[in-house]
């Protein structure tokens, strides 16, 4: 098991806190504020993602109908950008943030702009990177300000006007990537995912890059002034500090919480997902168990102390951090109510610990880890995964499950199914390539998982796609390239592959005739500066930088000997990747039988799953007499007490509401673009509202910049009591 560590605030928890001894669950306040609007990121600090109203309901929601829609403006032609916001509706005003990044307000019961902020004021280039909503703090007279990270800043907004709050920072921003203890000269440090409040504390997590460390850190919500910072690769001195290598806090980096958090305001405790380290594949120059990498980690929200962790992958190679908010929840273990809180992962489980200690709630098992044959790798040789509930996504990808949809599919699979590794789900990173199943964007995503107070029951969408990780020596890197590829190779094919062509259907662009797009200024410019979830690379040389531009405008321009190449920035590690490779079949459709999306209702009191069905649907399959697939999906659910869980999230652009008792499809309608994000649920005036962002832009769907609202017709003949 983890070690589990308890400082005095958790022992004073534990004895002030009482457990019910009623076999029932909890019941739910439904005029409890935070259940009837949506008032944090996921609803409620608890990130529960559950709306107490009723008005919509099983019997009428398939009545629902377009209450309103708001284009932010920003689609950008030749451009994929998206929307995975989650937006926040409070006294009637809806918050939430645009593909470019702009903040803005609007009336949530029509829709009507109130004010937009753009944190750029039209400088190039722009931020394209994402942004999942927003944090938000209110003083005794109710003023209220929006927090978030644009680029490298982190900005105070008042929510009244729009306008910068500027007695935070630097007239209403500061800069985000300083006080890392690292120079900022060589580190990209932004966020994706909104901080959360605990008093006048703004505690943030990051998305870092060039290995910058990921340390929490809680800001002062009026002045900006950091109160305390929480260091995720330990200082000497610091606990865990010994689970790494002694000089690993002055060059390693990630370790970040880039998900999102949760917060217990009465206890004072702050939940926080902590990233595995970097580099993400190759471990030899950080040996040990590496804390507190791949984490849960519950800290004091006051002073940033340690009250307890557990580490769900020790000496992560797999990329297997865990992946959303985890929701806090109460459930009924074994006749007794208990504060727990739970974590979906990226290997489709779900973890579930008390509360108070950090202690698992369901037996929990250790699977043996393969050794590795990369040079210098040791890996950790137990993991441990729980035993109840069982996974929500499949764990073993077999050749008998090598999709059949086909003849040709199936034996093009089959073949390099036989080539690469697939014999245990901890196989380690391999030069001739290792399977990664569920895959690297779940099982469980960043769209979290919804739990519903009534009941005890987690609602979870989940993908089942095989990916192909393969490590190549980064010596070999040069063989028989000439300098450009080299510089290439190191720079850029783990993020858009080594063809050029971008990760599949992801965030990562192709760059095939990137030179029709862009002239040599822009891409000159971009690869100095970064934009958006880009990183800069202004440690490359102005020659360097021309010859990786010629080099993606003319792949087959003459070689350069490779003699000539620099290697005093070479990777300080023997391996680099290939980059993030879905494995799609001919057709282009997943290797593996379906289903490839699920939507899964498993009950946290007894660790039973309730029900599982596909979620998401290629018609042209279904057209060819195959049931329906699934698809790969982005974006989480919310539950209602109405019956109703609402999702959008799947490749077929579409948005859908089914019973939560049973998994029916209740109604679905076509969104404008991929809806790519939680929604959000609400009340104005006494109607009820379900909104979502239609951003799309995710697995080579079209990119979209709109928020549509829905209502039924009539709500005047409808009650929510």
């Amino acid at each position: 098991m983890n070690p589990i560590i308890l400082y005095p605030l958790s022992i004073i928890i534990l004895l002030i806190s009482a457990c019910a001894t009623d076999d029932q669950q909890p019941v739910i306040d439904p005029d409890r504020e935070e259940y009837r609007t949506w008032h944090s990121f996921l609803g409620d600090k608890a990130a529960t993602q559950y709306s107490s109203l009723t008005q919509i309901n099983t019997e009428n929601v398939h009545e629902l109908e377009v209450a309103w829609t708001f284009s932010t403006g920003d689609l950008v032609e030749g451009e994929r950008t998206e929307i995975q916001a989650n937006p926040l509706i409070i006294d009637g005003v809806l918050y939430s943030t645009s593909p470019l990044k702009k903040a803005f307000a609007l009336d949530a019961a029509t829709g009507e702009k109130i004010w937009m902020f753009d944190p750029f004021e039209g400088e190039e280039p722009r931020s394209r990177g994402v942004n999942r909503g927003f944090a938000t703090w209110s003083d005794y007279e109710g003023n209220r300000r929006l927090f978030y990270v644009a680029g490298h800043r982190l900005w105070a907004i008042d929510a009244a006007t729009g306008e910068p709050a500027q007695d935070f920072g630097e007239y209403g921003s500061l800069d985000f990537s300083a006080n890392l203890d690292r120079d900022a000269r060589d580190i990209r440090v932004t966020a994706t995912s909104p901080g959360i409040v605990y008093k006048d504390l703004l505690i943030h997590g990051s998305r870092v890059y060039n290995l910058a460390p990921g340390h929490i850190r809680a800001f002062n919500v009026r002045t900006g002034e950091i109160e305390w910072i929480f260091r995720t690769i330990p200082y000497p001195g610091d606990y865990g500090y010994e689970t790494w290598p002694p000089d690993a806090w002055t060059r390693v980096g990630n370790t970040n919480s880039w998900p999102g958090m949760s917060l217990d305001e009465e206890r004072g405790m702050v939940f926080i997902p902590v990233a595995s380290p970097g580099h993400d594949f190759y471990g030899g120059d950080r040996l040990g168990k590496n804390l507190f990498g791949s984490s849960l980690v519950a800290l004091d929200a006051s002073s940033g102390e340690l009250v307890w962790y557990y580490q769900f992958v020790r000496h992560d190679i797999w990329d297997y951090d865990p992946p959303a908010a985890p929701n806090l929840v109460t459930i009924n273990r074994n006749g007794q109510m208990v504060d727990a809180v739970a974590q979906i992962t990226k290997t489709g489980h779900v973890f579930v610990f008390n509360r108070d200690t950090g202690e698992p709630l369901f037996p929990m098992t250790e699977e043996k880890v393969p050794p590795s044959d990369l040079r210098g790798e040791e890996v950790w040789p137990t993991q441990s995964v729980p035993v109840k509930p069982k996974p929500f996504a499949r764990q073993e990808f077999r050749e008998e499950d090598i999709t059949n949809i086909s003849e040709k599919s199936h034996q093009t699979v089959l073949e390099r199914f036989r080539e690469i590794r697939t014999e245990n789900r901890w196989d380690p990173p391999s030069k001739e390539g290792t399977l990664i199943f569920p895959g690297f964007d779940g099982g469980g995503e960043w769209g979290g998982a919804a739990f519903d107070p009534e009941t005890g029951i987690l609602y979870v969408n989940s993908n089942e796609m095989p990916w192909i990780l393969e490590m190549i020596e980064t010596d070999a890197v040069a063989d028989g390239l000439s300098r450009a590829e080299r510089i290439y190779s190191l720079n850029c094919a783990a993020c858009h592959g080594s063809n050029r062509t971008g990760a599949q259907h992801g965030s990562n662009p192709s760059l095939v005739d990137i030179g029709d797009r862009m002239d040599f200024n822009e891409l000159f410019d971009v690869i100095y500066n970064g934009r958006g979830v880009m990183p800069t690379f202004n440690y490359l040389t102005d020659d360097e930088i021309e010859l990786l531009i010629e080099f993606l405008k003319d792949p087959d321009a003459p070689e350069v000997d490779a003699a000539e190449i620099d290697m005093s920035r070479a990777p300080d590690v023997p391996y680099t990747h290939t980059g993030y490779n879905r494995w799609f079949d001919p057709e282009g459709y997943p290797v593996i039988k379906p289903p490839w999306g699920t939507l899964n209702a498993i009950d946290l009191n007894t660790g039973e799953h309730i029900w599982n069905i596909p979620l998401g649907e290629f018609e042209e399959l279904t057209e060819r007499g195959i049931p329906q697939t699934g698809t790969e999906n982005y974006g989480g659910p919310v539950v209602t007490a109405g019956g109703v869980l609402f999702i959008g999230a799947t490749q077929d652009e579409k948005f859908r509401a089914f019973d939560k008792n049973n998994g029916e499809l209740l109604w679905e309608t076509d969104l404008p673009a991929g809806g790519y994000a939680t929604p959000a649920v609400y009340e104005v005036n006494g109607r009820q509202y379900v909104v979502i962002a239609a951003g799309g832009g995710k697995m080579g769907t079209k990119p979209g910049d709109t928020y549509v609202a829905f209502a039924l017709p009539d709500p005047l003949n409808y009650s929510d009591d």
